[in-house]
């Protein structure tokens, strides 16, 4: 982990949706806020206790909001890749999240502090704006992972993750919706609470049933007939 010793291009502040409703004037005041990490894959970014000082912006790479049950068995909250945002709702209430977030590759990520978004973000109606955007956003996806969660039969919760997948991070083409983040067996039975093996046996079934196909680099292929 280290901190980057050049200015951070306003482009790249720009660049990111959260932040798309600044003016040129108000990114090149934010940049002097905001503050590089980079985190190696596997490595903590941050713990339980620490989501009440600051939000993150990954830039680069891919992380995990994850909650350890007592029993040790770590369960997926959220996945949050290359231009997403996490813990603005923290600074909001002052309260924690109930996670430990992780990096799931090498990851460059953007860190502002609660003082500094209280004195140059909360201020400014358009962002105000946005932040209500984004907390309807939030809740929407909380429902859908309640709907998977809810669901008795296994082969169900993984069928309606792979489909709440394909909304966040699809891309459709002539053979299907590609997945465009790469998720392991064990990641997508963290998410759906299950077992890993069952995750493969699964995912075997609907590839020899033609309704996925897996990839060389172990992405995922939902073709049209996937339902």
């Amino acid at each position: 982990m280290r901190k980057s010793k050049e200015p951070l291009p306003d482009a790249v502040i720009r660049d990111v949706p959260f932040f798309a409703c600044l003016s040129t004037d108000e990114i090149k005041e934010l940049r002097h806020w905001l503050v590089e990490k980079y985190f190696e894959r596997n490595k903590i970014v941050f713990l339980e206790e620490d989501t009440q000082n600051y939000m993150y912006v990954v830039l680069s790479g891919k992380v995990k909001a994850v909650h350890m049950s007592e029993d040790g068995k770590e369960h997926i909250l959220a996945v949050h890749k290359s231009g997403d945002f996490f813990g603005e709702m923290t600074l909001l209430d002052g309260k924690t999240a109930p996670a430990t977030v992780i990096a799931m590759e090498d990851t460059h990520i953007l860190i502002l502090a609660r003082k500094d978004f209280e004195k140059y973000l909360l201020k400014n109606d358009k962002f105000l704006r946005q932040i209500i955007s984004v907390l309807c956003l939030r809740l929407r996806e909380a429902w859908m992972m309640h709907k998977v969660l809810s669901l008795p039969r296994v082969e169900d919760r993984i069928r309606t993750l792979l489909k709440l997948m394909s909304m966040n991070y699809g891309v459709k083409g002539p053979d299907g919706t590609l997945l465009a983040t790469k998720l392991t067996h064990q990641d997508i039975a963290d998410y759906a609470s299950v077992s890993r093996e069952t995750v493969t046996r699964f995912l075997n079934r609907l590839s020899k049933g033609g309704e996925i196909k897996i990839l060389g680099d172990k992405r995922l292929l939902l073709k049209p007939s996937f339902k």
